[in-house]
């Protein structure tokens, strides 16, 4: 601290990376308190049919619903090492999580592992693309000789050109701040830079697609 005053971050987004990675973490342990607690009921003899009660179903399917976004954030916005590895099944599996109960559904073509950035862009684009058809669709994500591309298919998209801009992110005109609902533009289009990763992307009337 020369001076006598503190100096800045190294990296913003890399703080921001632990910090996403400390909420997470904290997260899990409640929640899985919660689910512990709801089998105890579900075993307990105090509480004749609770275990078949519509509202332990409800709590039971929250849990379990906050638990798996809670593991798909982890991932996609927590710190990564990039001498970590991750097999392609658990992207697929957090896919899947991210999208139960929802409009979008998610396909993934692909095998082996890849390192936590790659992970990381990977779900922050699929985000992307859940945000081009809020509407619902489907997204295929096929890994490729050099990379991975996503592309979606929807009745209907809806486009915002400034979060998009993100992705095609320049030094030397950094887009507009996101709103936090779209903050995965920004993350994806830092990881993008920073990992020498360029993205193509592009979005119409009924569908879109991102590459790298």
């Amino acid at each position: 601290m020369p001076n006598g005053r503190p100096q800045p971050a190294r990296d913003e987004a890399e703080l921001a990376s632990l910090v996403a990675a400390r909420l997470c973490h904290d997260l899990v342990s409640p929640l899985g308190a919660i689910g512990n607690g709801v089998e105890l009921l579900e075993m307990s003899g105090d509480f004749p049919g609770i275990s078949k009660s519509p509202e332990l179903a409800l709590i039971t399917e929250s849990v379990q619903a906050a638990r798996a976004r809670v593991r798909f954030f982890r991932t996609a916005f927590g710190h990564a090492p990039p001498d970590q590895r991750v097999a392609v099944s658990e992207i697929g599996q957090l896919m899947a999580d991210f999208t139960a109960g929802g409009r979008l559904t998610v396909e993934l073509d692909g095998s082996g592992d890849v390192s936590r950035p790659e992970a990381r862009m990977i779900l922050l684009a699929l985000m992307c693309m859940d945000s081009a058809m809020p509407w619902g669709g489907r997204v295929l994500v096929c890994r490729t000789g050099n990379g991975w591309r996503l592309v979606g298919e929807a009745s209907r998209t809806r486009f915002e050109p400034a979060s998009w801009s993100w992705l095609d992110h320049r030094p030397e005109a950094p887009p507009q701040m996101p709103v936090a609902a779209e903050v995965h533009f920004a993350m994806l289009g830092v990881l993008s830079a920073r990992n020498d990763r360029p993205i193509a992307w592009e979005v119409d009337a009924s569908g879109g697609e991102i590459t790298f």
